[in-house]
Protein backbone atom coordinates (compact mmCIF):
# COMPACT_ATOMS: atom_id res chain seq x y z
CA UNK A 1 0.00 0.00 0.00
CA UNK A 2 2.97 2.30 1.01
CA UNK A 3 3.86 1.74 -2.34
CA UNK A 4 1.03 2.72 -4.24
CA UNK A 5 0.58 6.00 -2.41
CA UNK A 6 4.60 6.55 -3.24
CA UNK A 7 4.22 5.87 -6.74
CA UNK A 8 0.83 8.03 -6.63
CA UNK A 9 2.67 11.16 -5.03
CA UNK A 10 5.85 10.69 -7.76
CA UNK A 11 2.89 11.00 -10.35
CA UNK A 12 1.25 13.66 -8.91
CA UNK A 13 4.50 15.91 -8.51
CA UNK A 14 5.80 14.81 -12.48
CA UNK A 15 2.23 16.21 -13.22
CA UNK A 16 2.51 19.73 -10.76
CA UNK A 17 5.88 19.50 -12.84
CA UNK A 18 5.08 19.70 -16.08
CA UNK A 19 1.61 22.50 -15.25
CA UNK A 20 4.54 24.21 -13.95
CA UNK A 21 6.75 23.73 -17.30
CA UNK A 22 3.30 24.27 -19.35
CA UNK A 23 2.54 27.62 -17.55
CA UNK A 24 6.19 28.90 -18.16
CA UNK A 25 6.02 28.22 -21.87
CA UNK A 26 2.25 29.98 -21.68
CA UNK A 27 3.75 33.12 -20.23
CA UNK A 28 6.84 33.16 -22.56
CA UNK A 29 4.42 33.03 -25.45
CA UNK A 30 2.27 35.60 -24.04
CA UNK A 31 5.50 37.72 -23.57
CA UNK A 32 6.52 37.12 -26.93
CA UNK A 33 3.15 37.69 -28.67
CA UNK A 34 3.08 41.33 -26.25
CA UNK A 35 6.33 41.90 -27.61
CA UNK A 36 5.38 41.63 -31.81
CA UNK A 37 2.18 43.72 -31.04
CA UNK A 38 4.58 46.59 -29.26
CA UNK A 39 6.44 46.21 -32.56
CA UNK A 40 3.75 45.93 -35.19
CA UNK A 41 2.54 49.22 -33.36
CA UNK A 42 5.56 51.09 -34.11
CA UNK A 43 6.03 49.97 -37.32
CA UNK A 44 2.75 51.83 -38.05
CA UNK A 45 3.44 54.49 -36.64
CA UNK A 46 6.13 55.09 -38.02
CA UNK A 47 4.52 54.96 -41.53
CA UNK A 48 2.08 57.43 -40.45
CA UNK A 49 5.06 59.53 -39.42
CA UNK A 50 6.42 58.90 -43.22
CA UNK A 51 3.13 59.84 -44.82
CA UNK A 52 2.99 62.95 -42.56
CA UNK A 53 6.07 63.87 -43.57
CA UNK A 54 5.49 63.18 -47.21
CA UNK A 55 2.03 65.39 -47.35
CA UNK A 56 3.88 67.76 -45.43
CA UNK A 57 6.49 68.18 -48.73
CA UNK A 58 3.59 67.91 -51.02
CA UNK A 59 2.23 70.93 -48.84
CA UNK A 60 5.03 72.60 -48.47
CA UNK A 61 5.77 72.59 -52.45
CA UNK A 62 2.00 73.85 -53.06
CA UNK A 63 2.49 76.02 -51.02
CA UNK A 64 5.17 77.39 -52.78
CA UNK A 65 3.80 77.25 -56.40
CA UNK A 66 0.76 79.57 -55.23
CA UNK A 67 3.39 82.13 -53.30
CA UNK A 68 4.45 82.12 -56.78
CA UNK A 69 1.25 82.73 -58.32
CA UNK A 70 0.14 85.24 -56.32
CA UNK A 71 2.99 87.21 -56.70
CA UNK A 72 2.86 86.99 -60.18
CA UNK A 73 -0.59 87.54 -60.53
CA UNK A 74 0.14 91.06 -58.25
CA UNK A 75 2.71 92.05 -60.70
CA UNK A 76 -0.06 91.65 -63.59
CA UNK A 77 -2.65 93.64 -61.58
CA UNK A 78 -0.24 96.53 -61.01
CA UNK A 79 0.94 96.29 -64.73
CA UNK A 80 -3.11 96.15 -66.16
CA UNK A 81 -3.54 99.55 -63.33
CA UNK A 82 -0.70 101.35 -64.64
CA UNK A 83 -1.57 101.10 -68.35
CA UNK A 84 -5.03 101.78 -67.46
CA UNK A 85 -6.42 98.62 -68.42
CA UNK A 86 -9.03 97.56 -65.53
CA UNK A 87 -10.93 94.68 -67.42
CA UNK A 88 -7.05 92.79 -67.49
CA UNK A 89 -6.84 93.97 -63.73
CA UNK A 90 -10.55 92.47 -62.80
CA UNK A 91 -9.21 89.44 -65.27
CA UNK A 92 -6.18 88.85 -62.73
CA UNK A 93 -8.37 89.59 -59.16
CA UNK A 94 -10.85 86.85 -60.27
CA UNK A 95 -7.87 84.41 -60.32
CA UNK A 96 -5.74 86.33 -57.60
CA UNK A 97 -8.73 85.89 -54.59
CA UNK A 98 -9.03 81.36 -55.45
CA UNK A 99 -5.18 81.46 -55.14
CA UNK A 100 -4.72 83.60 -51.92
CA UNK A 101 -7.64 81.68 -50.35
CA UNK A 102 -5.88 78.56 -51.38
CA UNK A 103 -2.24 79.55 -50.05
CA UNK A 104 -4.30 80.32 -46.28
CA UNK A 105 -5.86 77.25 -46.59
CA UNK A 106 -2.90 75.49 -47.62
CA UNK A 107 -0.83 77.09 -44.60
CA UNK A 108 -3.63 75.90 -42.37
CA UNK A 109 -3.27 72.31 -43.23
CA UNK A 110 0.45 72.59 -42.94
CA UNK A 111 0.36 74.17 -39.72
CA UNK A 112 -1.86 70.72 -38.38
CA UNK A 113 0.07 68.25 -40.40
CA UNK A 114 3.56 69.30 -38.53
CA UNK A 115 2.05 70.00 -35.61
CA UNK A 116 0.61 66.19 -35.55
CA UNK A 117 3.64 65.10 -37.00
CA UNK A 118 5.62 66.54 -34.75
CA UNK A 119 3.47 64.74 -31.30
CA UNK A 120 3.78 61.72 -33.19
CA UNK A 121 7.57 61.82 -33.38
CA UNK A 122 7.66 62.78 -29.66
CA UNK A 123 5.35 59.87 -28.76
CA UNK A 124 7.10 57.75 -31.11
CA UNK A 125 10.46 58.45 -29.45
CA UNK A 126 9.51 57.77 -25.99
CA UNK A 127 7.59 54.50 -27.32
CA UNK A 128 10.71 53.13 -28.91
CA UNK A 129 12.46 53.58 -25.97
CA UNK A 130 10.31 51.79 -23.76
CA UNK A 131 10.00 49.09 -26.62
CA UNK A 132 13.55 48.34 -26.06
CA UNK A 133 13.49 48.34 -22.40
CA UNK A 134 10.70 45.97 -22.63
CA UNK A 135 12.35 43.70 -25.04
CA UNK A 136 15.39 43.19 -22.82
CA UNK A 137 13.23 42.77 -19.59
CA UNK A 138 11.53 39.94 -21.71
CA UNK A 139 14.42 37.89 -23.42
CA UNK A 140 16.45 38.38 -19.69
CA UNK A 141 12.65 36.60 -18.37
CA UNK A 142 12.93 34.13 -20.81
CA UNK A 143 16.59 33.39 -20.23
CA UNK A 144 16.17 33.04 -16.96
CA UNK A 145 13.73 30.52 -17.30
CA UNK A 146 15.37 28.62 -19.64
CA UNK A 147 18.92 28.85 -17.53
CA UNK A 148 19.42 25.33 -15.81
CA UNK A 149 20.27 24.34 -12.45
CA UNK A 150 23.81 23.81 -11.86
CA UNK A 151 23.83 22.30 -8.03
CA UNK A 152 23.50 23.53 -4.67
CA UNK A 153 21.33 26.60 -5.92
CA UNK A 154 23.75 27.79 -7.78
CA UNK A 155 22.78 29.01 -11.52
CA UNK A 156 24.56 28.58 -14.69
CA UNK A 157 26.34 32.00 -16.37
CA UNK A 158 23.01 34.15 -17.59
CA UNK A 159 22.42 34.44 -20.82
CA UNK A 160 24.43 37.95 -22.14
CA UNK A 161 21.89 40.33 -24.37
CA UNK A 162 23.24 41.00 -27.72
CA UNK A 163 22.76 44.55 -26.41
CA UNK A 164 24.96 44.01 -23.67
CA UNK A 165 27.52 42.83 -26.00
CA UNK A 166 27.26 45.91 -28.10
CA UNK A 167 27.54 48.60 -25.29
CA UNK A 168 30.46 46.58 -24.23
CA UNK A 169 31.77 47.07 -27.59
CA UNK A 170 31.27 50.85 -27.87
CA UNK A 171 32.78 51.46 -24.85
CA UNK A 172 35.80 49.94 -25.59
CA UNK A 173 36.01 51.32 -29.11
CA UNK A 174 35.10 54.83 -27.50
CA UNK A 175 37.95 54.12 -25.15
CA UNK A 176 40.54 53.13 -27.87
CA UNK A 177 39.65 56.44 -29.66
CA UNK A 178 39.52 58.66 -25.96
CA UNK A 179 43.54 57.02 -25.82
CA UNK A 180 44.74 57.74 -29.20
CA UNK A 181 43.79 61.63 -28.81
Amino acid sequence: MSLKLVNRIGTLVKADAHGVVEALEDKQLLLKQTLREAELDLVQKRAKRDRLLEEEESLGHEEARMSTAIESLDRDIEMALSEGREELARFSIRKLIPEREGLSTTISLLREIAKERQELVERLTEQEREFEALKIRIRRFIAEQDRPETGIGQFAPRLVLDEEVELELLRRHGGGRDAME
